[in-house]
């Protein structure tokens, strides 16, 4: 009777000791926006296997079409980590946290763009041929597809009624094909985002043109919320960093047209944030 007890018990126990090694390996969920890949699902799960090798936790991502859905999932404790925008993260200054910066081309900065279609009969030479024409946006929340250009707009004296329609596209990509295919005459995108499609040789990077290029601005980092620093992150954090010198990393980084991933402070995106305060007074 004993022995039968024991045969009994042990399957059970084996079997709390394993769910409580597999609970015990940290989490680190990632949200974010789409990425500018032909094969999104295939890439992030490439990542994140790499990601969990090199952080001892379970990485993985998580796509919504829009920044703010992800902020809400980061505030509400579905995610450890997002990678947003600079103008969220200067709206949001006191929940958030800077984790990590991608470098582009060097730098931790990027342009925004005003892009046209190629073929466009009556050429847009610039922000104030905007009047009576459709324009499309990307995201409200982004600081290249939508703050920018309501700067740009003020200073050629143009308001949302002067427009003959604007749009929210819900993604840069998204963008350039709305371009593309003339649904809108204009749209305002990430100048990585572009330059990315073209490398990669999307026909919608090559349908359009570049009308206008900005300043160079903050490039949109991955945060974590206030508070939220601990053991898991600066693992996570570490692991971005080393990308660039790790032989599987690299692939990763030419894959996202990136350098790599930096720890930069907040004042980089100083430019953003007064251009979200000239909007705020503006309304």
């Amino acid at each position: 009777m004993q022995r039968r007890t024991v045969l009994r018990v042990l399957p059970a126990l084996a079997g709390c000791a394993g769910g409580a090694s597999a609970h015990n390996v940290p989490r680190i969920r990632v949200g974010l926006t789409a990425v500018i890949l032909a094969d999104q699902a295939a890439f992030l799960s490439r990542w994140g296997t790499y990601l969990s090798s090199r952080t001892n936790a379970e990485v993985t991502f998580t796509t919504r079409e829009s920044y703010q859905e992800i902020l809400d999932l980061l505030f509400a404790g579905h995610l450890e980590a997002a990678w947003v925008c600079g103008y969220p993260f200067v709206r949001q200054r006191t929940r958030l946290e800077l984790l990590s910066v991608p470098l582009f081309e060097g730098q931790p900065l990027y342009r925004s763009y005003l892009i046209r279609p190629v073929d466009q009969r009556h050429k847009i030479e610039g922000w104030a041929q905007l009047k009576g024409r459709a324009l499309a946006y990307s995201d409200p929340l982004s600081n290249s597809g939508w703050l920018v250009p309501q700067a740009q707009l003020r200073q050629a004296d143009l308001r949302a009624r002067d427009l003959r329609r604007s749009f929210f596209a819900h993604g840069h990509r998204n963008v350039a094909e709305a371009v593309a295919a003339q649904l809108a005459d204009a749209g305002c995108i990430d100048g990585y985002v572009w330059e990315t499609m073209r490398r990669q040789g999307m026909a919608a990077a090559f349908a359009t043109e570049v009308v206008w290029r900005s300043e160079s601005f903050g490039f949109p980092p991955l945060v974590v919320q206030s508070g939220m620093y601990d053991a898991a992150a600066r693992s996570l954090q570490s692991a971005l960093a080393g990308m660039g010198q790790d032989p599987l990393g690299k692939p990763l980084l030419q894959a996202l047209n990136l350098d790599g991933f930096a720890q930069e402070p907040a004042s980089i995106f100083a430019s953003i944030e007064r251009l979200a305060e000239e909007q705020a007074r503006a309304g």
